[in-house]
């Protein structure tokens, strides 16, 4: 495997561009590794259901609480991608080796530093997120949450060395890690409810173990001097505070846009909730196809940042909005065939879910408004923002997506869903409108060109 790593290490042509073959090369692995994540916690999900419902509950309350210090890791690897992107598009090896340095050392003290704090009051932040709950559900939450919290400090460590092979476009070498990572995931996972019997425990140990693997993996791999970048061990043990603000500076603003998306998330299954047994059930099943649907969007965010970044970094502007357009047409094709491939296996999927038929007829309207419009509308509100983070032009897309998602997404939520009586569809069609307008506003701003006159190295 190490040999075929080597001879792929330089894809680009030597005029610096990239060719179809190397964005196939970036793109693919994204989506591979996007789809196996998403498969793997569908599985997940069954072999939790087999440890009781008092499980089942904890891990998914949890969940949502460990959710948020997730998106904050990814914010702060991305805010590192995009800096070791734009030194590596630089030909800078020694600064694209100390950001990603920098990236480990801050993840790592950072991570450690939320694991003590949920470690120390555990119990209390439970209490008050879920202190309704019975009490067997609360035991569970505080096991899960204890396990959960000694793999916060791997989740870090993971993707600070997956920003650095995303950076330099080694998107295979994660996609490889990721596949070890889920099979050890889900072996465990097996092992622990239906041979040990452990409950809880027997989900959460294996994602610990997962997790740590993870981490100690791409770790080993990052100190390999054959790279294009590679960690320092000296850069490792003090802090670079210019280095670091430069991270920070699109990771922030990054951390608070995801930060607020969750919250609002949270927020919108209170007002589902309102609706009804019949239409939560089929918003919950929405849910879960939704997040299959939007994976060809998702996978595309990294591809603009590795590509954008290394442009913006040789200070080529011209290939940036090339590269910018092209991607985006990629991501609206990719999206198309995706969503149309879901909406028509939907049918086929609701078979296995014992709901009555009006509720199945929801839940393919919900599929279908969202499909239609996670294809038309999501690749420029969704990947096209990451590639205008990863020129530096963070403080626009924040500001967008705080908005669109407080005043289009939530707001309209209410109003269409409670004030207008339409229940989980007012729901769905505010999302669509917060993507729309968000999308308009990206695209404006994508031609306006002001995202090319920001300096983050």
């Amino acid at each position: 495997m190490s040999a075929d790593f080597k001879k792929r290490e330089s894809v680009k042509n030597v005029d610096g561009q990239f060719s179809n073959r190397d964005l196939s090369a970036i793109i693919i692995p994204l989506f591979l590794e996007q789809l196996l994540v998403m498969l793997v916690g569908l599985a997940d999900t069954l072999i939790v259901s087999y440890a009781g419902e008092a499980a089942v509950s904890g891990v998914s309350l949890v969940n949502q609480f460990n959710t948020i210090f997730i998106f904050l890791f990814t914010a702060l690897a991305s805010g590192g991608a995009v800096v070791i992107s734009q030194y590596t598009g630089r030909g800078e090896r020694d600064n694209a080796g100390k950001a990603a340095s920098q990236l480990l050392l801050f993840s790592t003290a950072f991570s450690a530093g939320i694991t003590l704090l949920t470690l120390a009051g555990n119990r209390m932040i439970l209490r008050a997120l879920f202190g309704s709950v019975d009490a067997d559900v609360m035991e569970a939450c505080v096991i899960y949450l204890r396990i959960s919290a000694y793999s916060f400090p791997a989740l870090a460590v993971y993707n600070a060395g997956a920003a650095v092979f995303r950076s330099i476009g080694r998107t295979d070498i994660t996609m490889v890690l990721s596949l070890f990572s889920n099979l050890i995931n889900v072996g465990g996972n097996l092992l622990g409810v239906f041979v040990f019997h452990a409950g809880v425990a027997g989900v959460a140990w294996p994602s610990l173990i997962a997790r740590m693997f993870s981490a100690v993996a791409v770790t080993v791999l990052c100190f390999k001097k054959s790279w294009a970048i590679s960690y320092e061990a000296s850069w490792l043990f003090h802090a670079d505070r210019v280095m670091l603000k430069k991270i920070l500076w699109i990771a922030i603003p990054n951390g608070v846009e995801n930060g607020v998306f969750q919250l609002v998330k949270v927020a919108l299954s209170g007002i589902a909730a309102l609706f009804g047994t019949s239409q939560i059930a089929a918003n919950g099943v929405a849910q879960s196809i939704w997040s299959l649907a939007a994976l060809a969007g998702v996978a595309m965010g990294p591809a603009f940042i590795t590509v954008i970044g290394q442009c913006m970094g040789r200070g080529d502007t011209g290939a940036a909005a090339y590269y910018l357009r092209k991607l985006s047409l990629v991501t609206l094709a990719v999206s198309a065939v995706w969503n149309l491939l879901i909406l028509l296996i939907t049918p086929f999927f609701l078979r296995v879910y014992a709901l009555e038929a009006e509720t199945k007829q929801l839940v393919f309207r919900l599929v279908l408004i969202h499909n239609a419009f996670n294809a038309a509308a999501f690749p420029f509100s969704g990947a096209l923002s990451a590639g205008l983070r990863a020129a530096g032009d963070v403080r626009y897309t924040m500001a967008v997506s705080l908005a669109s998602t407080i005043a289009g997404r939530l707001l309209l939520s209410w109003i269409l869903g409670v004030s207008f009586g339409m229940g989980v569809i007012g729901i769905a069609i505010a999302m669509v409108i917060d993507w729309s307008a968000r999308a308009v506003l990206f695209i404006l701003r994508a031609h306006s060109g002001k995202w090319k006159e920001f300096d983050v190295i």
